[in-house]
């Protein structure tokens, strides 16, 4: 297993080389995944909020470890590119506890994880970085950090000193050790190139309203785009669409007209 899964996450690392830009598709089960990776798709990564909904919870680390653990190993078993983990703050407050799942995550395919700072000092997730690295070397294992700095996301800061905070947390992720750095809220394309000019990761941005397009992106300097939990919002919108006409109208031409770009998943499951 180390062998396939660090030469995975070499293929991942590839992907975010300077001057290549990855899309990541964020998928929530194994049958979005393997849409996602039919469509296009280098490289599949999960949505946390997305994950979450499908088995019943809220966002924000209610969701039984076990079952992210299992989701990775089922979306792993049925796409042929890598596959990058939401692991939120690594569900723990303890280092040594978030290593140890990351490893975990590790263990069942993930070649990255995504790590947040949230509301928490910046000095924890360095701390995380340095455990995680530590834990997965042991075990003959790699993955790639994507440090998340949520300084925009949760307004840390106030406005005029956000860029300032991101660029000095930004800093401290590379110095730990992260191999990317994910911004997300944030759409200012000037803002977005003096973060790529200035922090020397993959820079990652979250698709939102007033994102730039990808070529925009692109030439700032960004290396990755992330949908977040826009294609499973997508998703469920098409669904609540189809069954509002189904009950209050009696009619079923949005269910159908939803359905049209549908592949037959059954093919894809077996041809996996």
């Amino acid at each position: 297993m180390s062998t396939t899964q660090k030469e995975a996450v070499a293929r991942f690392r590839a992907l975010h080389a300077p001057g290549n830009l990855v899309v990541l598709p964020n998928a929530w089960d194994a049958a979005s995944a393997r849409i996602a990776e039919d469509c296009g798709a280098k490289a599949i990564a999960t949505s946390s909020a997305a994950v979450a909904w499908a088995h019943g919870y809220p966002d924000g680390e209610k969701l039984p470890k076990e079952a992210l653990l299992a989701l990775v190993a089922d979306i792993v078993r049925v796409v042929k590119v890598p596959v990058s983990a939401d692991s939120e703050a690594g569900f723990s407050f303890r280092p040594e506890e978030a290593a140890a799942f990351v490893a975990a995550l590790a263990r069942a395919g993930a070649v990255g994880i995504n790590l947040e700072d949230g509301t928490e000092p910046p000095a924890l997730l360095v701390t995380k970085v340095g455990a995680i690295k530590q834990a997965c070397s042991r075990e003959g294992l790699d993955v790639f950090i994507n440090a998340r700095a949520d300084v925009y996301l949760n307004s840390l800061v106030p406005a005029e000193r956000a860029l300032d905070e991101t660029l000095a947390r930004g800093r401290l992720y590379r110095d730990a050790g992260a191999d990317g750095f994910f911004v997300p809220a944030l759409a200012d394309t000037n803002a977005l190139r003096r973060i790529a000019d200035a922090i020397d990761l993959p820079l990652n941005a979250l698709i939102r309203t007033g994102l730039p397009p990808v070529a925009t992106l692109k030439e700032a300097g960004v290396r990755r785009i992330s949908a977040g939990a826009g294609t499973a919002r997508a998703a469920y919108g098409a669904m609540r669409r189809a069954t509002l006409e189904m009950l209050n109208e009696g009619r079923y031409d949005a269910m159908y007209a939803e359905a049209e770009g549908c592949p037959n998943l059954n093919v894809l499951m077996q041809t996996a």
